[in-house]
Order: C-alpha cells, then sequence, then structure tokens
C-alpha cells in the first residue's frame, strides 16, 4: 500500500490510497462517465493484470473505501524518430527508446474536481521512476479533447504523426513534480 503524494499542487482534498488492484476492491459500482473506461475496469481489466499486459492501481477513499480512480501501466516502446527533437536530447542514438504506457486513468464521478486525476498522474511517474526497469517517458493516448488538455497542462507533448499520443520525458516529469505540480 502506498500513500498518495503529498507534492504541491498534486495532493487530493480528501485521503486516499493507491495499492494495486485486488480482491477486495468494488469493480462494479466504479463510475468515472466514461462507458469505455467504466467497462474496462468492471470486465477487463483481471484478465489484462493476469496475462501480464498491464498493471493496475486504484486509488481507495479512506472514508468509504470505494475505489475513487485508477490507472493501468504496460511496457512500450518509441522509435526514437517518432519523438519531438526537444525531448531527445542526450538520448543515445538508439532506434528504438523504452517508455511506459499509461493506458488508462479514469476517476470516478463522485471523487473529480479534487486534484485526484492529478495526483494519480504524479503517482504513476514517480513508480514508474522508482521501478526497476529502465524507460525514458510515460506516454499517453488522449481519448478526447479534455483528456489531451488534461495531460497538455502536465507538460506532455504530442508525438509526431499521431496528435493524440503525447510523450512526457520522466525527468521531466519529477522535476514537475518536486516543484510543486503543474
Amino acid at each position: 500500500m502506498t500513500d498518495l503524494p503529498v507534492t504541491g499542487g498534486t495532493q487530493p482534498q480528501q485521503p486516499y490510497l493507491i495499492e494495486p488492484l485486488g480482491k477486495q476492491h468494488d469493480r462494479a459500482t466504479f463510475t468515472c462517465g466514461s462507458e469505455p473506461l467504466d467497462r474496462y475496469f468492471k470486465t477487463q481489466v483481471t484478465q489484462d493484470i493476469r496475462r501480464r499486459v498491464a498493471k493496475c492501481m486504484v486509488a481507495v477513499d479512506l472514508a468509504t473505501s470505494a475505489v475513487a480512480g485508477f490507472y493501468t501501466l504496460s511496457a512500450m516502446s518509441l522509435a526514437l524518430a517518432e519523438i519531438p527533437d526537444t525531448l531527445t536530447k542526450g538520448l543515445p542514438r538508439y532506434p528504438i527508446v523504452p517508455v511506459v504506457l499509461m493506458g488508462r486513468l479514469a476517476v470516478a464521478t463522485k471523487a473529480q474536481g479534487h486534484k485526484l486525476g492529478t495526483a494519480l498522474l504524479a503517482h504513476a511517474v514517480e513508480y514508474v521512476a522508482t521501478g526497476n526497469i529502465g524507460a525514458f517517458a510515460v506516454v499517453i493516448d488522449a481519448k478526447d479533447d479534455a483528456a489531451q488538455r488534461f495531460y497538455e497542462r502536465h507538460g506532455f507533448v504530442a508525438i509526431m504523426g499521431h496528435p493524440r499520443r503525447l510523450i512526457l520525458p520522466l525527468e521531466s516529469a519529477l522535476q514537475a513534480i518536486k516543484a510543486g505540480g503543474r
């Protein structure tokens, strides 16, 4: 079990605990307002975990024990040529760069507007950065314009040729977290 990072602007307005998704978490009542995300969390996430294609972390509301949000992470790689030149300075010229895909991030309707999405994003970045495997950046696929604006506010930039696929180098993300969030 891990407490949410308490770093500047990323602290939510009520206490949550972030931990790996387990059998004790009620997925059936989770709703975030996005039917595809709700369906994934209710019906598919445990299959992805079992098959080792995703890791899922949940934010549990300490007052109610309800799942207030979740995110998933998976291994991924990108062609160096797809990453904006401004982000590749100092990288070895390998043709492929290791990254981590945040496949999904969702906050329950009741918990929206309380900075939980930002806190989950910060937790994911710190989780990846302290892991035991090399990764240059976190990559996301924004589902819509609102999601894209959320990630762009946190420093993500578009990957060339993929306007909804965004990237944020881990070092940049960690510096932003240390500076108090965005």
